[in-house]
Parts: C-alpha cells; sequence; structure tokens
C-alpha cells in the first residue's frame, strides 16, 4: 500500500514509521486505531512487532513482497488483502505525500520528538517499571500533535542500519 502512494522502494525501518504516522494520525482524527495490535518504543522509534516480523527477511533492503498470514485453522499460507477503505488510503496517501521522500534519519529523528509517544514511553521508563516498552494508543492520541518534522543540515539521530528493541544501554 505504501508503494502504492507513489513513494521510493520502503525498508522495513521506513516503513515502521511510515505504519506509525499513518496509525497516530488516525487516532487523533477518529478516536479509534487504525491497525491492530500496538506499538512499542524500540530504539529507533515506534515498531508495530507483528509488522516488523512479517518484513524482517528483507534485513535493510527495500520490501520487495506482500505481508502474509498463515491460517490458524488450515496452516494455509494467505498473502494480506489489499486495503480497499477509501478513507485509509486517503490518509495512507497523506503521510506518503508529506513524509515519503523523507530521509530514514529524519523519520527517526521525528519519530523521537520530545513530548510525542516514543520519548514518553523511553523517559517514563527511566523512572517506572513498564512492560515491554508498549505505546498504548491513548498515550499516541495524547501526545501525537508533538511530532514535527526537524530543520537543519543534518537530523540529531544518526541513521541505523536496522531497528531493534530499546535497551537502557543504547
Amino acid at each position: 500500500m505504501f508503494e502504492e502512494a507513489g513513494a521510493r522502494p520502503i525498508t522495513n525501518l521506513a516503513l515502521q514509521k511510515l505504519l506509525y504516522f499513518v496509525h497516530g494520525l488516525h487516532l487523533m482524527e477518529t478516536k479509534e486505531p487504525l491497525v491492530s495490535g500496538y506499538f512499542e518504543a524500540w530504539q529507533y522509534g515506534p515498531v508495530h512487532p507483528a509488522a516488523f516480523a512479517a518484513f524482517k527477511s528483507a534485513g535493510k533492503n527495500p520490501i520487495s513482497f506482500r505481508a502474509i498470514r498463515r491460517d490458524v485453522l488450515t496452516g494455509d499460507i494467505i498473502p494480506l488483502p489489499v486495503v480497499t477503505d477509501e478513507e485509509v488510503r486517503r490518509r495512507v496517501e497523506q503521510v506518503m505525500r508529506h513524509f515519503g521522500q523523507v530521509t530514514l534519519h529524519q523519520l527517526v529523528d521525528i519519530s523521537h520528538a520530545p513530548k510525542a509517544p516514543w520519548h514518553f514511553v523511553v523517559s517514563k521508563a527511566h523512572n517506572f517499571m513498564t512492560f515491554g516498552m508498549r505505546i498504548p494508543n491513548d498515550i499516541i492520541r495524547e501526545r501525537f500533535q508533538h511530532h514535527k518534522v526537524s530543520v537543519g543540515p543534518s537530523p540529531l539521530i544518526g541513521e541505523p542500519s536496522e531497528d531493534t528493541p530499546f535497551s537502557a544501554s543504547a
């Protein structure tokens, strides 16, 4: 769906940030989640673990295949359906128009914005016990407006080679 929106090929790390931005925008506008599951605060920003796992085999390369799922009853592998909801497609196109050509470091930098959901969860983890560094939808809804595009010759965060779960040693 993201490639259909006319952007350059997308890596799994970039997909994670773009999916998060579409999800956050959808939450702000409708108060309802766009994707099932949850996002976690990983080292290089918000990650949807199930989506990350679906495309992990692409490594650092652009994703060149569709996501699949296994039917729990038959064991058959089934490609995930194409999104047909026009409102969702419009939202994806909106995010791709604004962020589709942004560099990977800028996507990471934007996802780390002070007071935004990722930063809030990571900051809270330094003072309190947290479970799995999850970023709850209510936190995304409340804090998503703190994201902004960085300005300057270079981003604040260096370009990573792959995303990894956040750890205190990072």
